[in-house]
């Protein structure tokens, strides 16, 4: 399993403050691991989408995609390898885009291929955590790539999986 580094822009500098500002991000495959770091001291994870299912099946007769779309997924593990605790919920950070620069987020489901990862997790330094991630998306969408930032997507590192 080979690491790649995030994306981070240079830091530029706003009224004393210091901010990175938006770039585009390197990309991995699937099964790279990316170390990414948060917005807080303390907060840094080793990210690996471990598998990706397309389509994936609802592990629910009654539940699946909406009519002219279809669900994908990513098994992504985290590591905490920070000295803060990872308390946040992966899937607000992650999305999908796919060869047309479309991109779609998160959504609730159960699929076939696995367990789910858990909607709000708290994971101290040293620890781990392991499940699939869902995507609706439309039926005809080529999926590219796969996004992960950590803070709710908000932090200023972004780490980016290419779909092939």
């Amino acid at each position: 399993m080979k690491t790649a580094p995030a994306s981070k822009a240079p830091a530029s500098s706003e009224a004393g403050t210091t901010k990175a500002s938006p770039s585009a991000a390197k990309k991995a495959a699937v099964g790279d691991t990316i170390s990414v770091t948060g917005n807080e001291d303390g907060q840094k994870l080793d990210v690996t989408v471990t598998k990706w299912a397309d389509p994936a099946k609802s592990s629910e007769p009654a539940m699946g995609p909406d009519t002219g779309k279809r669900w994908v997924a990513a098994q992504v593990q985290v590591v905490n390898t920070g000295t803060a605790v990872y308390s946040d919920s992966p899937g607000n950070g992650m999305q999908v885009a796919d060869d047309q620069g479309q991109r779609f987020g998160t959504m609730f489901g159960d699929v076939t291929a696995g367990p789910s990862m858990a909607a709000s997790l708290k994971v101290p330094p040293g620890d781990k955590a392991l499940g699939w991630i869902v995507f609706e998306v439309p039926k005809d969408s080529k999926i590219a790539t796969i996004q992960f930032a950590m803070n709710s997507g908000f932090a200023d590192q972004t780490a980016q999986w290419a779909i092939k």
